[in-house]
């Protein structure tokens, strides 16, 4: 086999989050029990959706997106990490490296612009109460969903078509529980200037301009709703956004705190485990923020479960 080319280059090293023995039958548990109650919750959340007629809003349409594209956030990640626990092995295949970074890349840009589109959503709803179903038609948010789909899944294919071009040298180790595209790039033995670019200004154009979409929608909201005189009426509008806002919050909070962690401590194992947050704790978390603070999907999921 001749080292530096790609086309030899059978596997990747997952090294994980910890090499401790005794840590693995833990960390199986734990992973294994947070993997099941994310899928679990959130199909619950599709389900309570698709079956109750009240639901079939703007809104919960996004929502139940949502939920489904947090399934697949977590699935890209968790099943391959339990399987390397439970067999003792570390390797991942190099089609299946490139396979996660792809979905990973795909459901986790999915996730940022389907908060931006819920933003939008409240605030129609909130500034422009009036004229919410006129503005937020059927066509529309199907629009925006496919819209979605349609500029992640190529911006993410372009960055898989550039990874393949990279030479790898044998027995890569990624000091990773997955296959990240930052990660992956460290471990390339060939010129990743263009990669490199690629990955900052997709950060730039899918990462910042859907905050500053949230940012500039919320700021609408506050103004709109200390224009209303009642204070019962500042607090049932401020309520439509909490769910949503807890949301934003958590997953650019934990986002930003990998960041800000790896870039402080310049270790690779702490920011894998840091990086469990956003991945796995986030999605578990969601339907929980949306069912607890939201009597209508309470409601409808009581009554589905009965």
């Amino acid at each position: 086999m001749e080292a530096g080319n790609h086309t030899e280059v059978s596997e990747f090293l997952l090294l994980g989050l910890s090499e401790d023995p005794e840590l693995q039958p833990l960390l199986f548990g734990v992973l294994l029990s947070m993997y099941l109650v994310t899928v679990l919750g959130n199909v619950l959340i599709i389900l309570t959706i698709i079956s109750d007629s009240h639901l079939h809003t703007p809104m919960y349409f996004f929502l139940s997106n949502l939920s489904f594209v947090d399934i697949g956030f977590t699935s890209t990640t968790v099943p391959k990490m339990l399987v390397n626990i439970q067999a003792q092995r570390k390797d991942i295949s190099y089609t299946g490296c490139f396979t996660q970074v792809y979905f990973f890349m795909i459901f986790a840009l999915l996730d940022c612009f389907l908060l931006t589109v819920m933003a939008y959503d409240r605030f129609v709803a909130i500034c422009h109460p009036l004229h919410y179903t006129v503005i937020m038609n059927p066509r529309l948010c199907g629009l925006l969903i496919l819209m979605c789909w349609f500029i992640i899944f190529w911006v993410s294919l372009l960055h898989i078509l550039l990874l393949r071009q990279l030479t790898f040298c044998i027995g890569t180790e990624i000091p990773h529980f997955f296959c990240e595209l930052a990660q992956v790039l460290k471990l390339a033995c060939s010129d990743t200037l263009i990669n490199n670019i690629a990955m900052y200004v997709a950060t730039a154009l899918l990462g910042v301009f859907p905050f500053t979409g949230i940012l500039f929608s919320y700021t609408r909201i506050v103004s709109s709703i200390t224009k209303i005189s009642s204070s019962g009426g500042k607090y049932k509008a401020f309520s439509t956004c909490g769910s949503h806002l807890s949301s934003v919050s958590l997953l650019y909070g934990t986002g930003l705190g990998v960041y800000f962690s790896s870039a402080v401590t310049n270790s690779s194992h702490k920011s894998s485990i840091a990086s469990v947050m956003y991945t796995v704790v986030t999605p578990m978390l969601n339907p929980f923020i949306y069912s607890l603070r939201n009597r209508d999907v309470k409601g409808a999921l009581g009554r589905l479960l009965c």
